[in-house]
């Protein structure tokens, strides 16, 4: 896994991928997968099942990203029949 996504010394260009690689290597706590296979089921998990359905993220007002996508998509389709 490659960590850094810009040029070195830009670290703003990258912050959020810095913050999400940080979150996944803490919550599958650094484990050595026995095959590329398992590592990309495990990390495909962790990204469905909980980082995108679950978590609480602070700048989408303490709710998932689904739920916040869910929640912008129902108000631009009202707001396009309201029209």
């Amino acid at each position: 896994m490659v960590q850094s996504m810009s040029n070195p010394g830009n670290y703003l260009d990258n912050a959020m991928a810095e913050s999400f690689f940080a979150t996944l290597k803490s919550e599958l706590e650094c484990r050595v997968f026995p095959s590329r296979a398992e590592a990309h089921r495990a990390i495909a998990k962790y990204i469905d099942g909980f980082y995108n359905s679950v978590r609480l993220f602070s700048a989408l007002n303490y709710n998932p990203p689904i739920a916040f996508e869910r929640r912008n998509l129902l108000t631009s389709n009202l707001k396009t029949l309201s029209v």
